[in-house]
């Protein structure tokens, strides 16, 4: 047997090996000196870098966090578990996540989004929550290139092929492409469970000689220093880490999920903790069970299932194979355990147990191989409040003239954003997602929020993803605002009451203070957003360095929200539904084309200052149109997001092929304005008295819903007019069109 020589202390040092795995001098320094007071060992070295990388201990967004709101009385568990919480009434609550895949998915685009999928989904599992629910939150560069729809193609299948495979339907999620993203793709995905108050679990490991249990698959090479790679920038013509990107088995993760749902409902007499083996595999979700608890362990590392011979310490420590969890079960009770997970086919072992003296210790062979405080893996990671400094786009943007849009045809510029790839229907990647499995997806892909039915109850759940990036790379407090705003904004549209968010902030990198200033300044904004909306914050993740060749992508705080519809009956879609209802706008417009589709479209970039947006009128308009939709008075909902009204009228009309009669006193040019907090509502003649009275001066009525197959807008200078077929036909083939 062929033993690896690893590099000693000493050569550690001397050679700065450390450095390689993203450790700073100054926080080596501060390990070997005040921690340890000796040089750390290969496998401890090893063990601070992926548990000191910004993926693990949030070490440079830590200060960022702190800003937002995370309490409320609807929450159960805020941040810190494996996902948070949500009282949804009756005993029930939500559990949701989001996490970002998006380095592994630039490099191995199938697998990196798989095992994002895969991740998300043992976090909500690990709550003691039944998944019912994937939405994803992509970004690409421009469709104009092999490598970008190479890449849509893959992540794609990727999400889809574990999905589908382990029997969670994907029923929402958006998709947007700017060349920002062509080095640097972002793949987000949101998971959610429901579960009774009385089964929630944490990951902890606490009672002395209680056993450390690892159950699932067994562990590999993949994966290794996964958490580093995800905390570092791209270069062009470097040959990326392939063997940072795990692969996962969908069919494996759910023999793993029933095995453990069995053990937390019909054992919870035993079990004491259960944990994720997410990033930075064994380690974190070992030493943040015993930090929590305020206990130590001991691991036997010959004990861990290994699928590849010959595997060290460092390796098996530092592994991120899939489909793996950690739990903690009271001693004398392991074999109850090993039954259980024999029944799935599934590896259950003892590998360690708990101790009261604070101390993270692994033997291997016999012989100890790090002996640490836990904490100062767990909790004690430096933490950097960064440089900020605005960057110098900010004050030239608000040197520039408004943006005039000029409009030849209306008709013709209202077919042009339809087919524009972040408008276009995302029916050819949706339809590749069971949306269907599990029978209780009410509302499927293509309205504005998704909705399933809570079993057993007369309620549902809303659920969506929401960022719009280009206003956060204008200004990021008021885009960070917008993006919250929008989130709830396709709650409300579905009849649903905003209850929480979860986030996954994507940005480049904060070691520049241009970085660091937008992260900061949009935390700010979706903190603001989320105190006037009531949506706390509960989970969610940072992803930094996202970079590539030193040109970050635009600042994209991913917001996942999730909503309570309290009777099915009051389940709203956005589809016109009856020729003769009345179509109303609530909310006013204004000339707001900086950062638009429309500005985009014609410029070939996006600049000056961003919109007016005030958070008192969004939250009014959201309740007027709750309200109405309370009150049974709404036929159809839809907010008016990419593209403007124009859009969200056509969308609107689209899926039962309805044509629409609408007159607004405005110029052309307004139809395809993005002012914010508006809503396109129709309603049913009888109503008409009843809904204006609850929306007060909101809400205008611009014309009805027609059988006539033309969708007719008159305007201040132009009547536009373009056929509701033709119109459809071209977006929704747009992207399929672009890929060929």
């Amino acid at each position: 047997m062929m033993k690896v020589m690893e590099p000693t202390p000493q050569e550690i040092k001397e050679q700065r090996i450390y450095a390689e795995w993203g450790l700073t001098d100054e926080e080596y320094q501060l390990i070997s000196e005040k921690i340890l007071k000796r040089m750390p060992n290969y496998t401890e070295t090893g063990l601070f870098s992926v548990m000191w990388s910004e993926h693990c201990s949030y070490k440079n967004s830590k200060p960022v966090l702190r800003k937002f709101p995370t309490s409320g009385p609807q929450v159960l568990q805020g941040p810190g578990e494996g996902a948070g919480i949500v009282d949804i009434g009756d005993g029930q609550a939500v559990v949701f996540k989001a996490e970002s895949h998006n380095h592994p998915s630039a490099v191995e685009p199938y697998e990196g989004a798989a095992t994002g999928v895969g991740g998300i989904i043992r976090d909500i599992f690990s709550m003691g929550a039944r998944p019912i629910a994937i939405l994803d939150s992509l970004r690409f560069g421009e469709l104009d290139n092999e490598h970008t729809k190479y890449l849509l193609e893959e992540v794609v299948a990727g999400i889809s092929g574990y999905g589908n495979c382990i029997g969670i339907p994907t029923v929402g999620g958006e998709v947007a492409f700017d060349a920002c993203y062509a080095g640097n793709p972002l793949v987000n995905a949101m998971c959610v469970g429901i579960i009774d108050h009385k089964d929630i679990q944490k990951g902890q490991a606490k009672g002395v000689g209680n056993s450390i249990m690892y159950v699932g698959a067994k562990t590999g090479r993949d994966g290794i220093h996964g958490a580093t790679f995800a905390s570092e920038e791209f270069v062009e013509g470097e040959e990326q880490q392939r063997s940072a990107v795990q692969v996962g088995d969908p069919f494996m993760e759910k023999l793993l999920l029933e095995a453990c749902l069995e053990l937390i409902l019909d054992h919870s007499d035993i079990l004491v903790g259960i944990q994720d083996m997410g990033a930075a595999g064994l380690v974190s979700s070992s030493s943040e069970m015993a930090s929590k608890a305020g206990s130590g362990l001991k691991l036997y590392l010959d004990d861990v299932p290994q699928r590849e011979t010959n595997m060290t310490p460092y390796e098996m420590m530092l592994s991120e194979s899939q489909e793996r969890m950690l739990i903690c079960v009271e001693q004398g009770h392991e074999a109850e355990v090993v039954a259980l997970f024999e029944k799935y086919d599934l590896d259950a072992v003892t590998i360690g147990e708990v101790t009261d003296d604070g101390l993270y210790r692994l033997y291997h062979r016999g012989v100890e191989v790090a002996n640490l405080p836990v904490d100062a893996l767990a909790e004690d990671a430096p933490v950097y409040t960064k440089e900020r400094k605005e960057p110098a786009r900010i004050k030239e943007f608000a040197a520039l003239a408004e943006f005039e849009p000029v409009i030849e045809s209306g008709s013709e510029t209202l077919l042009a954003l339809l087919q524009q790839p972040t408008i276009a229907s995302k029916k050819m990647i949706y339809e590749t997602y069971d949306s269907q499995v599990r029978t209780n997806t009410v509302v499927r892909p293509g309205s504005d929020a998704a909705v399933l039915r809570v079993r057993g109850t007369d309620k549902a759940l809303a659920m969506t993803t929401d960022c719009n990036a280009r206003y956060l790379y204008l200004n990021p407090e008021i885009g960070g605002q917008i993006a919250v705003a929008e989130a709830a904004r396709n709650i409300v549209a579905s009849g649903g009451r905003p209850l929480a968010i979860t986030d996954c902030l994507n940005y480049g990198s904060p070691d520049k203070p241009e970085g660091f200033w937008e992260l900061w300044t949009s935390a700010d904004g979706i903190s603001e957003a989320c105190r006037v909306l009531d949506t706390p914050v509960i989970s969610g993740n940072v992803s930094m360095y996202n970079e590539t060749d030193g040109k970050a992508i635009y600042p994209t705080p991913m917001i996942g929200m999730v909503g309570l519809i309290d009777h099915l009956d009051e389940i709203t879609t956005q589809e016109f539904k009856t020729a003769g209802d009345l179509i109303y706008v609530v909310g006013e417009t204004f000339a707001d084309f900086n950062g638009s589709e429309l500005q985009k479209m014609q410029l070939g970039r996006i600049e000056g200052q961003l919109m007016n947006f005030d958070l008192a009128t969004e939250k009014d308009n959201q309740a007027a149109v709750l309200a109405a939709i309370k009150a049974g008075l709404v036929k159809s909902a839809h907010d008016s997001a990419e593209g403007g009204l124009g859009v969200a009228l056509a969308e609107s009309a689209f899926t039962n092929n309805l044509g629409i009669d609408v007159a607004v006193d405005m110029p052309v040019a307004h139809l395809f304005s993005e002012t914010q907090s508006r809503f396109v509502v129709s309603v049913a003649p009888e109503n008409k008295a009843a809904f204006e009275e609850i929306m007060a001066e909101k809400a205008v009525k611009v014309g009805t819903v027609t059988a006539t197959g033309q969708l007719t807008i008159a305007t201040a200078d132009e009547t536009v007019s373009v056929e509701v077929s033709q119109a459809k036909q071209l977006w929704e083939d747009a992207i399929s069109c672009l890929m060929k």
